[in-house]
């Protein structure tokens, strides 16, 4: 069992902590808002610190699952953050959405410093990080990598190294894109079918066992239909991740018509008071 910390208890990272400690891991916690490390505490027992040094004095590994790349500088090399408090030999996982860029910038820090960091962000949602069935996808060495993917299984079905520092969450942005377009097809396709008078949960169930069928349609086509789009992840931070994308494709040349297009569609969602809803909600902008 291994003597970690967690920096961030957010609707991710609430219940991956969670699942640390149930796994008999040895956990400190730390938030932004102290009240909700407390209240993590009450529930799952182990500590709280004020402050993401002192969560990472003395631990083993450091995970860390905040909102953005500034969020994640504070809490690693800001002020009273993790870095600092580091030992030798010891890893910090990054389960943040962030880009590439401040994930190679972290790397080189620790490296410096003499530990390991992994880019880990995580796809799954809220429902996954609470059942702990995430995809990991990693980026750092592989010995580094070696250390932290027994107890990163506490909370994932699916974990894998896909290369050096940044690979992580290069790979995360392919995730993203291929959501992006998936659910906007899938909205067009649940509006076309209800404009053309089909009984829509019928017409889901058949083609979902087809080539059709995806992930998003199996959880997402029957409460799309039903107007209800309270399930997980928030359009809001599809936003801030497809800007991530988008910074990274004019960086590397790569082409993204449909993604950009599909993050402006986003946007007016966003203009529909939609920013909390989840990503099915590309939905409304077609039914206002």
């Amino acid at each position: 069992m291994a003597k970690v910390a967690f920096l961030g208890l957010g609707v991710m990272g609430y219940p991956m902590a969670g699942h640390l400690k149930a796994k008999g891991h040895e956990v400190t916690v730390y938030n932004r808002s102290p009240e909700k490390a407390q209240k993590w505490v009450a529930q799952h027992g182990g500590a709280y610190a004020p402050t993401p040094a002192q969560a990472a004095e003395g631990q083993e590994i450091v995970f860390a699952c905040v909102g953005n790349d500034d969020d994640l500088r504070s809490v690693t090399t800001g002020e009273n953050g993790a870095f600092a408090a580091m030992g030798k030999g010891t890893v910090f996982v990054d389960h943040t959405t962030a880009s590439a860029n401040v994930a190679r910038e972290l790397d080189a820090a620790a490296t410096a410093a003499g530990f390991g960091f992994v880019d880990a962000p995580v796809s799954g949602g809220q429902a996954g990080a609470e059942n702990g069935v995430l995809t990991v996808m990693c980026g750092g060495d592989q010995a580094t990598y070696a250390k932290v993917e027994p107890v990163i299984a506490s909370f994932a079905r699916m974990c894998r190294l896909m290369g050096p520092a940044g690979s992580g969450q290069l790979t995360k942005m392919v995730n993203q894109i291929c959501i992006a377009g998936l659910v906007q097809g899938l909205s067009e396709g649940v509006h076309f079918a209800k404009r053309a008078g089909l009984d829509v949960e019928a017409m889901l169930e058949v083609i979902s066992k087809g080539a059709a069928g995806s992930w998003q349609m199996e959880n997402r086509g029957k409460t799309m239909n039903a107007d209800k789009f309270d399930f997980g992840f928030a359009v809001d931070w599809m936003r801030k991740d497809l800007g991530i994308v988008l910074d990274e494709a004019r960086n590397n040349g790569a082409r993204l018509p449909v993604t950009a297009l599909v993050d402006q569609f986003y946007a007016d969602v966003q203009k529909l008071g939609g920013g909390r809803w989840d990503t099915s909600s590309l939905l409304k902008r077609l039914e206002p």
